[in-house]
């Protein structure tokens, strides 16, 4: 791959890592599976299991359809108080390319707010993916959010 063609990758990677946070940040949560492949895998996990090999992760979920039934929960049955999340990312690095399929990885923070309550760091960790292009679109069919801390705020609602 030449430095160009890594270069054009970076910046396509980029536009859809921003597109998903973008999806989440605004509500669309029925858009948020279509991210990912339909034997995707997706997993909310501490940085200490992570780094242990321990597979116990928050949440786990290995097929598009397991995203679809979370959205459900969100959207249609789980009773919380109302929140918003922004995403800051970091630029995307790309670990290695395998023809179709790429593994890459950025930083992120998420920001909760709450209406009547100041701003607050939510969750900070690094996303590790595994994304593909799939009839002509790029989707991941690995998304492991590693999470810094080993103690969560509250319950995770949104994804991350």
């Amino acid at each position: 791959m030449t430095g160009y063609d890594r270069i054009s990758l970076t910046i396509e990677l980029q536009a859809f890592y921003a597109e998903y946070c973008a999806c989440l940040d605004e509500g669309r949560f029925e858009q948020w599976p279509k991210f990912f492949s339909a034997d995707c895998i997706y997993k909310l996990i501490s940085r200490e299991n992570f780094d242990a090999g321990r597979p116990l992760a928050t949440l786990s979920f290995e097929s598009r359809g397991m995203l679809e039934d979370r959205v459900f929960g969100i959207t249609q049955t789980l009773f919380h108080a109302p929140y918003y999340q922004r995403h800051i990312l970091s630029s995307v690095l790309i670990r290695s390319v395998d023809g179709n399929t790429i593994r890459s990885e950025a930083s992120y923070l998420v920001v909760r707010t709450k209406r009547d309550e100041p701003s607050e760091v939510f969750n900070t960790g690094r996303y590790l993916d595994v994304v593909v292009r799939e009839d002509g679109a790029w989707q991941f069919r690995e998304r492991l959010c590693v999470f810094d801390s080993d103690l969560i705020l509250t319950s995770i609602i949104y994804p991350i």
